[in-house]
Formats: C-alpha cells, structure tokens, sequence
C-alpha cells in the first residue's frame, strides 16, 4: 500500500469514529449513577425527600423513553408503581420497621430527575436504623443520604450495592438512651471475654490489701485506660496494634513478676495499675473501633463503652477479692501460696501471649 493509499485509509478510519461517537445516542450511558435521600426530624416525625434519576425510574417501571417521566401526568400515573419498588427497598426502623407514606413526587427536567416525598408521622426513634440498594440493577449506583434534625446536618452517609445497615443515634435524650442500650452492654461483653485485661486485673489482686486499697488500684487503672480510650477513639493517638498488644501481655507479666518480688516493700500497685492501663486503654479502642463509634454521639458512645467496661471490671474484682479473701481469713499460709501460684500463672500466661503476639502475630 503507498503513502498515499495509507493516508486515505487512516482518514477514512477517523471519519468512521467520528461519526459512530457522534451517533451515539446521549442517553445510552448513564449520566449520574447516584440517588439522593434527605431524612429529616421535624414536627414529632420524619419528612423525607428521594430524588431518583428518571433513567433509574425507567428501569424498574420498563418504560422505554426516560424522559417520558418528566411529563407531570406520565409520572403522576406510574407514581404507586414506582414508590412500592422503592418501599421495598428502602429499610427504616426504630424499635420496628417504619413504613414512609409518599406524599408527592415532582419532575427535575434540569436534572433529569424525579423528586419524591414522604412522610412517617408520630415517631422520632432514638435510634434509627438505615439500609437500602435501591437500583441493584446497577452495581455503581449510589445513594447520598443526609440525616438532619430539623435544619441542623447531623450525619452524611453513602450506600453502595454491598453495604451494611447503619443505625443512627438522634442528638436527644431519647437518642442518648439508645446509645447507652447498645454501647454499656458492649463494654460489658469486650472486659468479661478479654482474658489478658481480666488476668492484668488478677494479677493486681492476688497479694490482697485493704478494700481501700484495692479500690484505689481498680480507681487508677480506671483513670489510665479511660485516658487513652478517649484520645484513641478521638483519633488523637493511635499506637498500632503491633505494638499495644505486645505491650498488653508484657504488663501482665510485669505485674504477677512484681508480686513475687515486692515482698513487704513498699505496695506500688496503684502507680503500676494506673501506668499499665495507659496501654490497656489503646487495647479497649481497637475493640470499639472495629465495633465502629457512631459520629453524631461520639461523647455518649464513648462513656457508655466505658461505663461497660467499669461494669464488668468491677465484677470481676468482687468476685475475685472476695474468693481471696475468704482464703485469707481461713488460712493466711494458703492465702501466700494462692498468691505465689496465681503469680506463676499470671506470668507464664503473659509470656506466651507475648511470644505470640511478637513472632505469630496472625495466630489466634
């Protein structure tokens, strides 16, 4: 083939894309792949808006022309059709499901969109539970969602095909409460399952002392972890795990090395409680992190977590000081090799979870 041969061809294979791209019809593709719900508190119920594109709408009606739906009549007739697909598949609940009742729906043209309106009268739930895939025909589509409680935003938040439910917490007293019900419960459940915190605890409590003293010791590790939970769940510091939970299971074997040592010298376990739940504290915010701290009641969530936490801790320090100390009424010799033996566990445990967590650190 010559130059000039060459040259045509290469214009004549331009000219063929041009016009194919230029042909394309506009709406083949989907200009905007994303939906748009505002849910709002107001008036003792919720108002929402849903705004839908109407190539999404067409879809799930099989309507061949999109833009039909921006006619005020053709929209106002498939209205019902299209707010039970999207009942459907929008999922709010309280304390049981809510069912929105569509009010009206409205035409975009600029946007090529369709505007849809609801209302859930007589409930405000403390605690507001949140999922929907409206368009799963779609595996990018997306819905924005904005949370406000009467003009105030509160929350931003963006379902995706392969999203989990979200619960919202209301900034009430009401909401407070519902934060409460889950987080205490929470904290609860993370101290009486994690065995290194319960044994730093056992630990600290094998020599006994004075029910005034073991109360400063449970009053001091209380302040040291309840210091850095804030600041790590505030984002403030963020020690990595790598290096926290290493540290967790050296304190433990600080702590039961110490009560073979001490001897009758001078009791330092108040200072060694405090110091040590320090690093207990960034162990507990990697467990509530992964439990995942709504943004709207940070300051509600934390507290109750760590009322939880105080909670089982407080358990477990009844329950043990009160076995060592009917011992130790019975039998202060049975008491002193308890103590020792107990030492000896506590160490030993300590060691193998640093061991384990230094050199096999994907091991459970």
């Amino acid at each position: 083939m010559s130059h000039m041969r060459f040259a045509r061809f290469v214009v004549a294979l331009v000219a063929v894309l041009a016009v194919s791209v230029i042909c394309v019809r506009p709406a083949a593709a989907h200009p905007a792949p994303f939906s748009y719900l505002d849910i709002v508190y107001r008036n003792g119920g919720i108002d929402g808006t849903l705004v839908v594109h109407t190539i999404d709408a067409a879809h799930e009606l099989k309507i061949a022309t999109p833009d039909t739906l921006l006619d005020p009549g053709v929209l106002a007739a498939h209205r019902d059709a299209l707010t039970a697909v999207l009942t459907s598949r929008i999922l709010l609940r309280g304390r049981q499901p809510l069912t929105p009742v569509w009010t009206d729906a409205e035409p975009m043209r600029a946007e090529q969109a369709v505007r849809l309106k609801f209302r859930i009268d007589g409930t405000q739930p403390g605690a507001l539970t949140i999922d929907t895939d409206l368009f799963p025909y779609d595996p990018q589509h997306q819905t924005f969602i904005n949370i406000y409680e009467a003009d105030a935003l509160r929350q931003q938040l963006i379902f995706r095909t392969d999203a989990g439910e979200y619960t919202y917490f209301a900034g009430t007293t009401q909401g407070a409460v519902e934060v409460m019900k889950v987080f205490i419960p929470s904290g609860i459940h993370h101290i009486l399952i994690g065995p290194d915190h319960i044994l730093f605890l056992v630990g600290l409590l094998l020599t006994g002392g004075r029910w005034k003293t073991l109360l400063s010791i449970v009053t001091a590790f209380t302040i040291g972890h309840s210091i850095t939970l804030s600041l790590a769940a505030l984002e403030k510091v963020n020690p990595p795990p790598a290096i926290i939970e290493p540290a967790i299971a050296l304190s433990i074997v600080f702590v039961g090395a110490d009560n073979l040592v001490r001897g009758n010298g001078r009791d330092l376990r108040a200072w060694v409680a405090a110091v040590f739940g320090l690093v207990h504290g960034f162990g507990f915010a990697n467990v509530l992190r992964e439990f995942g701290l709504p943004r709207e009641a940070l300051g509600w969530s934390l507290f109750s977590f760590n009322v939880g936490v105080e909670i089982g801790q407080l358990a477990v320090v009844l329950v043990v000081a009160g076995v060592l100390a009917v011992i130790r009424q019975r039998s202060e010799r049975l008491a002193t090799r308890v103590a020792f033996a107990g030492s000896l566990v506590v160490i030993a445990a300590g060691t193998y979870w640093f061991v384990q967590r230094v050199f096999f650190p994907g091991q459970v």
